[in-house]
């Protein structure tokens, strides 16, 4: 009977939990897959397909239980990497892991809710670019609360003369994600599409194979200037930070 009691009282918390995190980031059919996280970041998995957005413009489906299982490790692994004081610096706290996730008809690896320090994830992302694409879809958060460590027009500026980003990042036909042997200021195509993602880019290399990054500037004067500025604006947000 005492068992009994627990168990009810632990599904009703959680229950509880669940309805007051939708009340805070407005979205449906979410239950709550891990809350104790060490640096804070509570996850929420989807149980049933959801829209939301402008005109439902956002859509992703329910997870795949064994693919919600192989990928938290990958996840949990690479989030782990940021404090609790670095995340809370940067509007994050809940991530919400779901399955083909698309924002008006364009697939994508992650969205960022600013407003609701939420980052959605999708679990279906390439597997070749997924640990990278985690820490390039938190950059957006990181620039968007240091909005003014995170110049676009100093860092346009670093560009060779005639360089031209393009309008937006879904204006661009630049989208592979491959790296570049050759960079020329630029890790992989995807960061010539906007000066934004360019930064995103370069920000995820840096958490994933910091090295790398680093011997690629040796020949190339532009990108040791982007990761420059990268690494000493988030340093002026945290200067306890390790990438």
């Amino acid at each position: 009977m005492r068992f009994l009691i627990i168990l009810l009282f632990a599904l009703n918390f959680s229950i509880l939990k669940a309805d007051e995190i939708y009340n805070l980031i407005k979205i449906p059919n979410l239950e709550i897959y891990k809350l104790n996280s060490s640096n804070g970041i509570r996850y929420l998995n989807t149980k049933n397909d959801f829209r939301i957005g402008v005109d439902d413009n956002i859509t992703c489906n329910k997870t795949d239980l064994k693919n919600l299982e192989n990928k938290f490790p990958i996840i949990t692994k690479n989030f782990e990497k940021y404090s609790s004081t670095f995340l809370k610096l940067n509007n994050l706290k809940y991530i919400v892991l779901c399955e083909n996730l698309f924002i008006s008809g364009i697939n994508t690896g992650g969205i960022p809710e600013f407003s609701k320090r939420t980052l959605i994830i999708d679990l279906n992302f390439n597997p070749q670019y997924f640990e990278r694409m985690l820490h390039h879809e938190f950059f957006h958060m990181i620039q968007n609360s240091h909005n003014d460590l995170f110049d676009e027009a100093l860092w346009t500026s670093f560009n060779e003369n005639g360089f031209k980003y393009a309008e937006c990042s879904t204006c661009s036909d630049q989208l592979n994600l491959d790296l570049y042997q050759n960079t020329d200021g630029f890790l992989t195509e995807y960061s010539k599409s906007i000066a934004s993602e360019d930064m995103a880019e370069i920000f995820s290399f840096l958490m994933v194979d910091k090295n790398m990054v680093e011997s690629k500037t040796i020949n190339d004067q532009i990108l040791k200037n982007k990761m420059d500025m990268i690494l000493k604006s988030i340093h002026q947000i945290d200067n306890q930070f390790n990438f």
